[in-house]
């Protein structure tokens, strides 16, 4: 705040972190500095996976980070299940930061979203539209503000309004549809440090066509999520990943 120079920073992921306070550096500024890092310097055969705009407000021990976070991010080296479902015509809603973090490939319309419940009532209302493809949602809560912040009492709390969150959700699943939740690590609020933790991540499946109570056991790859979305909606399987739907489904 003194100097006007943004903060830089890394951490054990890919990634690059610029973090300003919006009354210092404007958002949009921050923006483009981390394009400008995205395009002309984290290039390369080592490129950096995200450069992540971290705007925050606030005074000196009172500082919170912003909702105009965004993350640059390198392009997929090959083509994802997004690309192909899009090949093969099916609608892809990405709610929440889905679009930044492919870098906008395979996507068809993007919502961005405030916090975890608003992702889920953005995708419990595309539900409720008769929106057909995929609706991806991304919730960062768990992960950036509580897990992060080693704050066990707000996590908790989190997940059991994203538990009554599902109700709705579950009630709008039509006969074909199929409901799925995971994570792509854990991050424990009681773990002393801030960096992720490593927690094998759930992989729950529900709705009308998934036989209640099934056990998947421990996948080998979380591209079997991915190889699974694509045989749902009739795309081209994925080069990695073996799909859990026949072990899931119901005849």
């Amino acid at each position: 705040m003194r100097t006007g120079r943004p903060i830089v920073y890394t951490s054990a992921d890919s990634v690059f972190q610029v973090a300003a306070h919006e009354s210092i550096v404007p958002v949009r500024a921050l923006y483009r500095d981390c394009q400008i890092a995205r395009d002309e310097v984290l290039v390369g055969p080592h490129a950096v996976s995200r450069v992540i705009a971290r705007p925050f407000v606030g005074e000196p021990g009172r500082f919170v980070r912003t909702e105009r976070r965004r993350d640059f991010s390198v392009a997929p080296p090959e083509p994802t299940v997004l690309d192909r479902l899009r090949e093969a015509a099916v609608e892809v809603l990405a709610v929440g930061k889905i679009s930044d973090l492919f870098a906008g490939r395979g996507i068809s319309a993007t919502v961005h979203t405030h916090n975890d419940l608003d992702g889920l009532l953005e995708a419990a209302g595309a539900l409720d539209r008769g929106r057909g493809g995929l609706i991806f949602a991304n919730l960062v809560d768990l992960d950036t503000v509580y897990g992060h912040r080693n704050d066990p009492r707000g996590y908790g709390h989190d997940l059991e309004s994203i538990d009554a969150a599902l109700g709705p959700i579950l009630d709008a699943l039509r006969p074909r549809d199929v409901l799925m939740l995971t994570a792509d690590h854990g991050n424990d609020p009681t773990t002393p440090g801030t960096d992720h933790t490593r927690e094998t991540v759930p992989l729950l499946l529900a709705g009308p066509r998934v036989r209640p109570g099934t056990d998947l056991g421990v996948r080998t790859t979380f591209a079997d999520v991915g190889a699974t979305v694509a045989e749902a909606l009739g795309a081209a399987p994925p080069r990695v990943g073996r799909s859990v739907l026949g072990a899931a489904a119901l005849p």
